[in-house]
């Protein structure tokens, strides 16, 4: 490049035997005195040193040397003037290589270096040489450093120190040296110049480490080949790949100066490779906090297990985050579903436990487990294969004794069951697309706030989000979208689950789901569930609808407010109760339902938007708030909004606690729910028993048990037409469904009355 700069550029200043009127005893600009014709320079024809010489006297106190023609200062070119002098007789000077910096116009450019180091001269007839670099940039080695401004150049040598001395002078060179800076100028140090080999087989990790200490800053390059790297290898400095770069799994490269994916892809030219050695080094570098997939589009071929690319770590809680980029998942056998049949046995005093299993071996962490008196969403969390033991991640509500359990292992995208814990992890802008062939992600057995945010799982197969364990505790969801492969699909053939968790602090908000069997089960407390629009209709008539999102815990603690619940339901149920018939606690409680959104559009007219299914007796509501919601079906009306699913059991009416419903819109509803209810009633015929029955409002079809006001809705009067200024005493419980009142009088009378009835105990 900078040779093509020079050539046909004349450098190199004349002989001094083509005349001494070309050489100048001051800066060589047009107008200085030259040496022809002077007293004190002549040209020596035959020096047995340098051949033709010129041979010159100090006279002066600085004698200076020019040629008196131009050399051109090119940006980006280097120029290296070199003299050979020796002393013959007198005082013995110094020398050194000086110049005279022009700008275009001829005038002199001031405040730069024009004189290179000088060399003091000890012996006569002794040749030394001096020399100096002149050029545009301020680079090591540089003596003389004009900058931009500089148009051209008088060179030649400076004669200083005592006068009197005579010295003979070879002709001076000047010639381009800018191949020397050629590394500094492009900033790029090549790993073959520190011993390389890139052949595939040969260890090229010591060449690598060399090649990275010696960059100091400038980009390492990676030329084409196949570099095998046996050991860690760090690179702190920005690295370009042409070659390839293959190492064990156990080893790490961390490109420190270069952390994103791109630059992973082309150091292992594989993209799934690349993705599990650029998380490799994620949770082995402390110099970066996220994993930039740069917008890349990655195709994954089958499940990738995070622990495994990482095998030096079984736990891990720094926060790290793998962010911006999509990954697709190719059509592939390495996505079947393995299923697994087995005989064990449970014992609900051990609830998470299944032992004397048979064909442990076989099970893998992870599988769903299905089979009779199971409930939705059991994972396996660990399996003790010589011990014939699995560990699930929640009890069995009806499964004591020995039955065949089915074991199901569906194959995520992002496997993360090898870790042990794995917390304050955090997926932000990624999108798995499923493609109809994997699930998503799978959780850690344990660990804390997981982060799935502004994130697609596009069509997964089986599940979205997984978890077997407790690595769902304090779960994030934030602006997600979950686009089921079940599209197309009737509510009762869909099987696909968008979200599970386990654990406590779960929050789930602002995302879009559509039509999986289920949006969410969350089985811990103190979920919070906002914003969200999940939708699960379909297009035949009167048809069935599933459960949008399931609360599996009855003492819950849970909020669930501002969500778009479209033709599904919310469904809350303790069947991951190993003993379901309630001994103690707090039953069905500290559950918040407000300020959504319910929309339904041709379902059954035994639909109901809230529903209560208890396993075991003895249950009953406490601490309940609906209230402040959109109730609304199109295309049909419906019964009501709320019911208890009683396939299992009822609950027991009579201990209901502090139960709000109230505040809510109900369209296209027939009854109407509330507590307090307030009742108009209307007595035509003298009674002294008014029987006010509620028309099925109290909510979950539950007893009339309390009475808070009665209001004479004008005069109560007996049968002679005089007013009844007595108070009647309620006597609520009535009726084979104990839904109504009895208002009980001291006498006979007629009238209307406004009376509000609870359903609870305050």
């Amino acid at each position: 490049m900078n040779m093509a700069i020079t050539s046909g550029v004349a450098l190199m200043p004349s002989a001094f035997e083509a005349g001494l009127g070309q050489w100048s005893s001051g800066n060589g600009t047009p107008g200085s005195d030259t040496y022809s014709g002077s007293t004190n320079a002549a040209f020596v024809p035959a020096d047995q040193d340098f051949g033709g010489c010129l041979e010159l006297l100090k006279a002066e106190a600085t004698q200076k040397l020019r040629f008196m023609q131009k050399t051109p200062i090119l940006p980006g070119c280097y120029l290296r003037i070199t003299a050979r002098v020796k002393a013959m007789s007198g005082n013995l000077p110094s020398v050194r290589i000086a110049g005279w910096a022009g700008r275009s116009n001829g005038a002199h450019l001031g405040g730069v270096g024009e004189t290179g180091p000088s060399v003091a001269l000890s012996r006569y007839g002794e040749v030394v040489q001096v020399s100096a670099i002149v050029g545009t940039g301020a680079r090591a080695g540089v003596d003389m450093a004009w900058g931009v401004d500089a148009d051209h150049g008088h060179f030649g040598l400076d004669l200083t120190g005592d006068s009197g001395g005579v010295v003979r002078i070879d002709d001076i060179e000047i010639r381009d040296v800018t191949n020397e800076f050629i590394r500094q100028m492009i900033s790029v140090i090549d790993v073959r110049d520190y011993g390389a080999l890139g052949d595939g087989s040969t260890d090229d990790s010591a060449a690598f480490i060399a090649a990275n200490a010696a960059a100091n800053g400038r980009t390492l390059l990676v030329p084409r080949g196949t570099y095998r790297l046996n050991r860690d290898v760090t690179i702190d400095v920005p690295v370009r790949f042409e070659g390839k770069v293959v190492m064990p799994t156990a080893r790490m490269l961390l490109l420190t100066g270069s952390f994103d994916y791109a630059t992973y892809a082309e150091a292992f030219k594989d993209e799934e490779l690349a993705f599990r050695k650029a998380f490799q080094a994620l949770l082995n570098n402390s110099d970066h906090e996220s994993l930039d997939l740069c917008g890349r589009k990655i195709t994954v071929t089958g499940p990738i297990d995070m622990q495994a690319a990482v095998p030096n770590k079984t736990s891990y809680a720094t926060r790290r985050v793998i962010r911006n980029g999509q990954l697709v998942a190719a059509s592939s056998s390495n996505w079947s579903v393995n299923s697994v049949k087995s005989y064990a046995t449970y014992n609900p005093s051990d609830s998470r436990k299944l032992t004397a299993v048979n064909n442990a071996a076989n099970i893998q962490v992870g599988a769903q487990v299905t089979g009779s008196g199971v409930g939705r969403e059991i994972y396996v969390k660990s399996v003790n294969v010589g011990a014939g033991e699995v560990t699930l991640n929640a009890p069995l509500y009806d499964a004591a004794g020995r039955q065949n359990f089915n074991f199901r292992n569906f194959q995520y995208m992002l496997d993360f069951r090898g870790f042990s814990s794995l917390s304050k992890f955090v997926i932000a802008d990624v999108e798995l697309q499923c493609q109809g062939y994997a699930s998503g992600i799978r959780l850690a057995r344990g660990g804390s706030i997981f982060h799935l945010r502004d994130c697609f799982i596009n069509r997964p197969k089986s599940r979205g989000v997984t978890s077997i364990g407790s690595g769902c505790q304090g779960m994030l969801i934030d602006r997600c979208q979950f686009l089921s492969d079940e599209d197309a699909k009737d509510v009762s053939q869909r099987v696909t689950v968008a979200i599970n968790a386990n654990s406590n602090d779960v929050k789930l908000r602002n995302c879009r789901a559509t039509r999986f069997r289920h949006f969410a089960l969350l089985a811990g407390g103190n979920s919070v569930v906002i914003g969200n629009h999940f939708f699960q209709g379909d297009s035949v008539a009167n048809g069935v609808r599933s459960a949008g999102l399931i609360i599996a815990a009855n003492h819950t603690s849970a909020t669930i407010t501002g969500n778009y619940i479209d033709n599904c339901f919310i469904e809350w149920t303790n069947e991951r109760d190993a003993t379901p018939r309630f001994t103690s606690g707090y039953s069905f409680s500290a559950m918040n339902i407000t300020d959504n959104i319910f929309l339904s559009g041709d379902v059954a007219p035994w639909f109901s938007y809230i529903v209560v299914k208890p396993h075991g007796t003895g249950h009953y509501l406490n601490g309940v708030n609906i209230s402040g919601n959109r109730f609304r079906s199109i295309n049909g009306n419906i019964d009501r909004v709320e019911r208890v699913d009683t396939s299992f059991a009822d609950l027991d009416y009579s201990k209901f606690k502090n139960v709000t419903f109230t505040g809510n819109s109900f369209h296209a509803v027939d009854q109407q729910a509330a507590n307090p209810l307030r009742v108009e009633h209307g007595q035509n015929s003298n009674a002294v028993v008014w029987s006010i029955g509620t028309d099925n409002r109290l909510p979950f079809g539950a007893q009339a048990r309390h009475v808070e006001s009665i209001v004479a809705r004008g005069a109560i009067k007996d049968a002679n037409g005089s007013r009844n200024h007595d108070m009647p005493y309620a006597d609520p419980g009535k009726g084979a469904a104990k839904d109504k009142v009895n208002l009980v009088w001291a006498r006979a009378v007629r009238g209307k009355v406004l009376v509000t009835v609870r359903i609870d105990d305050d």
